[in-house]
């Protein structure tokens, strides 16, 4: 009697053991079907990352500003030309007070260019616009200006003065009837302090597309 109690009792706790066992083999199965998805989906999750990161690396565009200063309309010829040939955004510094032809009679000793050479204090000429929108963003900009007096017309100062040109080339070119550009442009990158400044150029009023084309290439930009 004792035994067949015994082998009842073993025999159930080997029924208990079974159904443990089956039960935790379910519920690893279940466990394991859930995670997965999760995977996947964390994975589908990277690749979609990847390939945002790729799009906002594509290069952007050089962008060119031509900055001119024109007196009598010579310099402004030569900068249309210029932005022509680069596919350059222009931009002219236009003085608060405009200069007039009698503003610019340099044989008067009493008019306003002469006043201004003769005393530097008055060459600080107030501009409408000393700075450009998206000038950061330039990688070449081109300056340009009369001689006046063997240096660059003092109306360009106040814009050389108020912006950083840092990462920038700059390349200088003048008109003149007759002085060549000789030290205005040193001049210029000295008040700058910042950017790779090129050897310029002086230009004629009878400066030809041509001209200003080969120039251009020479530079090798």
């Amino acid at each position: 009697m004792k035994k067949r109690v015994l082998s009842i009792l073993l025999v159930g706790v080997v029924l208990v053991g079974v159904l443990s066992g089956c039960g935790t083999v379910k519920e690893e199965q279940e466990g394991s079907s859930t995670s997965q998805p999760q995977q996947t989906n964390q994975s589908s999750q990277n690749e979609d990352t990847s390939d945002v990161k790729e799009d906002t690396n594509e290069p952007t565009a050089e962008k060119t500003l031509v900055v001119y200063f024109s007196a009598t309309g010579t310099t402004e010829k030569a900068a249309g030309m210029i932005a022509d040939a680069t596919g350059g955004e222009l931009f002219e510094l236009e003085p608060v007070e405009p200069y007039t032809d009698e503003d610019l009679d340099w044989t008067n000793s009493d008019s306003r260019v002469s006043r201004e050479h003769e005393n530097e204090a008055e060459r600080t000429v107030e501009l409408v616009s000393a700075t450009i929108d998206g000038f950061q963003d330039a990688s070449v900009v081109y300056v340009g200006y009369p001689v006046w007096w063997g240096i660059a017309a003092w109306p360009v100062n106040e814009f050389i003065r108020n912006n950083d040109f840092t990462g920038k080339t700059v390349i200088p070119f003048c008109t003149s009837s007759s002085s060549g550009i000789g030290e205005s442009g040193k001049l210029l990158e000295e008040m700058a302090g910042t950017g790779n400044w090129l050897e310029g150029q002086r230009f004629s009023s009878s400066v030809s597309e041509a001209d200003i084309k080969e120039w251009i290439d020479s530079l090798g930009l």
